[in-house]
């Protein structure tokens, strides 16, 4: 499946637009390599997104043609999340 189509059937960007815009800029890895919007993305690949201040790390565990909202979250595992900036410590 393409890498902007699985963004948007897992729900983890809101619109496939978005999501090829997204990757089309190089801020989306899979398994380590910088991916555009037409790569593959497979079950056991793990992708990188940075997206804002944040990065997220995501193993897919799954590939569904459509899926409902609540059972979209079954798509994918958050490995870990990181901020380059934790704006909580600057709030006094």
């Amino acid at each position: 499946m393409r890498l902007d189509k699985y963004l948007k059937i897992a729900r983890l960007i809101k619109r496939r637009s978005v999501a090829k815009d997204i990757s089309d800029q190089g801020r989306i890895d899979i398994n380590g390599k910088t991916a555009k919007s037409s790569s593959d993305v497979k079950a056991g690949d793990e992708l990188t997104i940075r997206f804002g201040n944040k990065t997220s790390v995501i193993s897919v565990d799954e590939i569904v043609e459509t899926t409902k909202k609540n059972e979209a979250q079954h798509m994918y595992s958050i490995v870990s999340e990181s901020y380059e900036q934790n704006f909580d410590e600057d709030v006094k």
